[in-house]
């Protein structure tokens, strides 16, 4: 038997001021399965969260904007036509209504960041870090450290990280990190040379300056260069020394970067009393170094944070709660993978890579697929059944995700964590867009405090507080995509740029903005932002004199151009026609035709001016144009006879060679001449008609 146990309670009272919202009713509801020996609470699996369960009507308000919208319209919007339709009045009052709010956000922008430029919040300052510096080189501490010498050869000590080069009859050391490049070549005689370059004072992008500070006074060497006979033994040397380079300077970038990381809390594991929530067969971005085969792992919830962990005791992280400033879960809908992703607020060491956000996810299908065998048509049952498999599998990953998610926004909603204010963020993929945040298209979705993007690496995680204005680029008629320009608060930032967005997700685009409440204008170009926020930072007081951020108003810069037109235009009735404006009609029509004339002129090339030409006028040109030449002389048959003999040979087939035989050739008979017909000239070279004979059919 089935139950539906429903408790309703009306009229209670609220802890608020807000006369609308003091008394609210409560309805709780559970569906109870019971059986022969047990009962099942069904809604005991479904989320108690308030945002998932609750949910208010405001009726109220809804009118009141209604009311509020009603009499701002003006008489030219009141004396509607009767071709109007009404979706067309509300198209135009929501357009009204954004504008309106995007010119008050515009106001509140431009006034905290007065406030803010003024504090010195934004400073321009160097993001560049200082030089990369080691400590100090130091091979051995004393002279009898040195291995002993082998027949005064190149020697590598591996332990001392150390080369040792026979330089004057002495073995002198040098710690690998002042080895700039080395290499080796080979000339014609089998002598092979080993070319080894140094890091010196000056040389540019040098890691070693401050080092060199204090030995001021020594001497440096350069480059040194080796000959042997032997080439086997030299290409080891290179090779060893290079791997033994490479493993320094890994190291030491590492310990650079740890050395910037932000101190966390140590992990308390669960006591055995309580067992940890954990989500298994987990891959992880970034994923860890190293070149043996990958293994998924575990992800587990522990007193103050999480742990991922593989089945190798080096491959482990720990994520605090208190270093998580986003959490989001995507299940998998229209993408191959189903993923729990956390934005941290200090960077963190995922094997030996330095990063800030961390992602587990599971493919639910496989990315790969082996295409062959038998072939399958779309009602194969084999190939309907493999469809419900990767469903039913895609379904039951995304429930055990939600099932975690649903226990960590427990765990986060307990006292000691409501400080830190942590809740899973699901992205709206209904208000998502394309657009290449980096080199690859992606589909970028906003969620309630965040845009982000992530499926592709690297992700795309920005919040929507830290942001101060967003500028539409590219936007205009004609125009197939547009990019977005993200402009933190925070001017050291640099913009985050979206390229490439469909046009059609402008309106969507737009319409979220203003939801969200931020700022954003629109361009027709696209703009260079480093030295637009250098001249903010250099002098923020013009900044806010010359009108904050309405410089990028185009709708502003537009309508006073306009005004500036119609100004210089002055007035003219319109019954007021005078002789100068009739004139200027002319010419501007005489113009049109002009222009019109020449571009036909220009695509088809003076047909106009030949098509009336007669038979007997090509003729007179024709003579003309002979007896310019020196041929007037030549009477009329010899003219006839002339065109005669050329028409037949240009009649005349082309023949291959062939053996000379005893019989000469034969000519065709000539052929009387036809009567001439009259042609129009060549359209592609007229001018060439004039010294050309008409042809003949």
């Amino acid at each position: 038997m089935v139950f539906n146990v429903s408790l309703g309670f009306q009229n209670l009272q609220a802890e608020t001021r807000n006369p609308k919202t003091q008394k609210y009713s409560v309805l709780l509801a559970d569906t109870v399965i019971v059986g022969e020996k047990f009962a099942d609470v069904v809604t005991s699996k479904c989320t108690k969260a308030v945002k998932d369960v609750a949910y208010s009507f405001n009726e109220d308000d809804q009118e009141e904007d209604r009311l509020k919208v009603k009499p701002d319209r003006r008489g030219s919007e009141a004396t509607l036509s009767k071709a109007t339709l009404r979706s067309d009045n509300h198209e135009m009052s929501k357009e009204e209504l954004r504008r309106q709010h995007q010119a008050e956000l515009a106001r509140q922008k431009n006034e905290e960041t007065a406030r803010r430029l003024a504090g010195g919040g934004s400073a321009a300052t160097d993001n560049r870090g200082g030089a990369k510096t080691i400590g100090d080189l130091i091979a051995y501490k004393n002279v009898n450290d040195l291995p002993p010498p082998r027949d005064f050869m190149i020697q590598i000590d591996q332990r001392n990280e150390a080369i040792i080069l026979p330089i004057h009859g002495s073995m002198v050391p040098f710690h690998v990190a002042t080895v700039k490049s080395v290499s080796s070549q080979q000339d014609g005689n089998r002598t092979c040379y080993i070319r080894i370059i140094f890091n010196v004072p000056g040389t540019p992008f040098n890691p070693h300056d401050a080092n060199s500070l204090k030995f001021q006074g020594s001497i440096y060497l350069k480059e040194v260069s080796f000959r042997s006979k032997d080439s086997r033994h030299i290409s080891e040397v290179v090779q060893q020394i290079k791997t033994l380079r490479r493993q320094v300077t890994s190291r030491e970038s590492e310990r650079a970067e740890r050395a910037t990381l932000v101190s966390q809390e140590k992990l308390q594991l669960s006591s055995y009393k309580f067992k940890p929530i954990k989500l298994l067969d987990l891959w992880v971005r970034p994923p860890f170094g190293g070149r043996g085969r990958k293994l998924t792992g575990s992800l587990e919830t522990h007193t103050n944070g999480l742990r991922y962990s593989t089945s190798r005791p080096d491959e482990r992280v720990d994520v605090m709660f208190g270093n998580i400033k986003h959490a989001f879960f995507q299940p998998a809908e229209k993408e191959m993978i189903t993923l729990l992703h956390f934005h941290l607020h200090n960077h963190i060491m995922v094997g030996n890579k330095k990063t800030k956000d961390v992602q587990f996810y599971i493919e639910v299908i496989d990315v790969v697929q082996t295409i062959g065998g038998s072939k399958r048509s779309a009602y194969d049952p084999d190939e309907i059944e493999e469809e419900q498999r990767e469903r039913d599998r895609k379904n039951k990953i995304n429930m055990d995700f939600q099932n975690f998610v649903n226990r960590v926004n427990d765990v986060w909603s307990q006292p000691q964590f409501k400080t830190l204010d942590l809740e899973f963020d699901q992205p709206l993929r209904e208000l998502g867009f394309h657009g290449v945040p980096h080199k690859v298209s992606a589909f970028i979705v906003p969620t309630s405090s965040c845009l982000v993007e992530l499926i592709e690496t690297p992700c795309v995680v920005i919040t929507l507080s830290e942001i101060e204005i967003v500028n539409l680029e590219r936007v205009g008629l004609g125009q197939k995509n547009f990019d977005m320009t993200v402009v933190f608060k925070d001017f050291k930032r640099d913009v985050l740029r979206i390229d490439s967005i469909p046009s059609t997700s402008l309106d969507g685009i737009k319409e979220w903005l203003n939801t969200t409440d931020l700022k954003y204008y629109e361009s027709r170009l696209n703009l260079n932002w480093r030295p637009i926020l250098k001249t903010i930072t250099d002098d923020p007081e013009k900044f806010i004199e010359d009108g904050g951020w309405e410089f990028l108003n185009m709708e502003v810069s537009d309508s006073d151009s306009e005004n500036s037109a119609d100004s210089d235009q002055g007035y003219m009735p319109s019954d007021v026609q005078s002789d100068s404006g009739s004139d200027d009609e002319d010419d501007l029509s005489e113009s049109l035709v002009e222009s019109e004339d020449d571009e036909e002129e220009d695509s088809e090339e003076d047909s106009e001016e030949e098509e009336g030409k007669t038979w007997e006028e090509l003729e007179r040109e024709a003579s003309y144009a002979d007896r310019e030449k020196g041929d007037g002389s030549d009477s009329e048959e010899e003219r006839k006879r002339r065109k005669i003999k050329a028409f037949g040979k240009a009649r005349e087939p082309a023949r291959a060679p062939t053996r000379p035989s005893a019989r000469p050739p034969t000519r065709p008979p000539a052929r009387p001449p036809a009567r001439p017909v009259a042609r129009p000239p060549d359209r592609r070279n007229v001018s060439s008609s004039l010294h050309k004979r008409p042809k003949l059919r």
